[in-house]
């Protein structure tokens, strides 16, 4: 059953925006037939009339008349309607959150959507997903972190630093470390045809093992050049030689050497007072990234170790030393690009031991 037609009276105003409405052409259908069924409707005609040549149901004409009738202009417009509540709130954000911080369950290495969910009992695995993923949580990659328990942390890193900012003038600033047990490796390299047409070049899993070296290696800060030698083993003895060697491609020249807390780095009293040109630097217990020689360790096992292969342990220390002489005839100085170092505390931080 239709309600009874309410009368509509258009003022002046009014009128001239709902004509202006109709004959816009970026208006709405749904504004433009708002708009005609008002404007009929001021001009007398029938609920049945408006609706038959609108192309609407009795009802909606009906609807619009007594809107209009109420409310004016604002009454055409779509009122705020509630939709379906939510099913998960703020609360099962704090739930999900609060859950991370406990333990996975026995057996598990870390938590995972699925595990949440169930641990959750009334939470969908995809909704889980979507709030990890708009916090930006990742449960599989992980950070590691060293923490110095050096009392004299800012005293050393403040001396090591320094001669790298700035240098005593006159003299050689060096960075020594050894880079252990690097293995000669045969492997099988090339290209393998698979049956559909692909070719997949890469190398073999399996490997032939003939023998490790240790590569002694110091940097020089001022130039970026590498002094390096090979030994097969890392006792005192051998690194006593390689410096004897360090001090004898700078003579008469004043050295300040920075080396990590490896015990055969200290005590060498005996072998520094025969030195006395040459001065040990060490990096703070646990923070030996500060010594510069360990980013070119990085370099030369990305450009010049992965994926090679050797049939000897000479082919291996032949290939290291022409990367080496490769290297120095392009070097160029480390570049101190951090212009402001903040020092704070970790808030609320929490190491669980297990």
């Amino acid at each position: 059953m239709i309600p009874e037609a309410r009368e509509v009276h258009l003022s002046r105003k009014d009128r001239k925006v709902l004509e202006a409405c109709c004959r816009s052409p970026v208006t709405l259908q749904r504004d433009l037939k708002r708009a005609r069924i008002v404007l009929l409707a001021a001009d007398g005609r029938s609920t049945r009339s408006i609706a038959k040549e609108v192309g609407v149901q009795p009802r909606i004409v009906s609807l619009w008349r007594h809107r209009y009738a109420d409310h004016g202009l604002e009454g055409l417009q779509d009122k705020p309607r509630p939709g379906k509540q939510p099913i998960y709130t703020k609360t099962t954000d704090k739930r999900i959150l609060k859950l991370l911080d406990k333990p996975p369950p026995q057996g598990f290495a870390r938590w995972t959507g699925p595990l949440l969910a169930e641990a959750l009992g009334d939470v969908d695995v995809q909704y889980v997903w979507r709030f990890l993923r708009s916090h930006k949580i990742d449960l599989v990659a992980r950070k590691s972190w060293c923490e110095s328990n050096d009392p004299n942390f800012t005293a050393k890193a403040a001396d090591v630093v320094g001669l790298y900012v700035a240098p005593p003038a006159k003299a050689i600033v060096l960075c020594v470390d050894e880079k252990p047990s690097i293995q000669a490796l045969e492997r099988a390299q090339g290209y393998l045809k698979l049956p559909n047409g692909r070719a997949l070049t890469g190398q073999s899993h399996d490997y032939k093992r003939h023998g490790t070296t240790t590569l002694f290696a110091a940097l020089e800060v001022a130039t970026g050049k590498i002094i390096a030698t090979h030994s097969k083993r890392r006792r005192r003895v051998e690194f006593l030689d390689f410096m004897n060697s360090v001090t004898a491609a700078f003579p008469n020249r004043k050295l300040h050497v920075i080396l990590d807390n490896l015990n055969t780095h200290k005590k060498n009293e005996d072998w520094l007072k025969a030195h006395p040109n040459l001065q040990f630097h060490f990096t703070p217990t646990s923070a030996s990234s500060l010594n510069q020689v360990e980013v070119w360790f990085s370099i030369l096992q990305g450009q010049s170790l992965s994926g090679t292969s050797f049939t000897s342990l000479k082919q291996l220390q032949e290939h290291i030393d022409a990367y080496v002489n490769a290297y120095n005839d392009r070097a160029e100085p480390f570049v101190w690009t951090k212009k402001k170092v903040r020092q704070r505390r970790f808030k609320g931080r929490r190491i669980t031991q297990l």
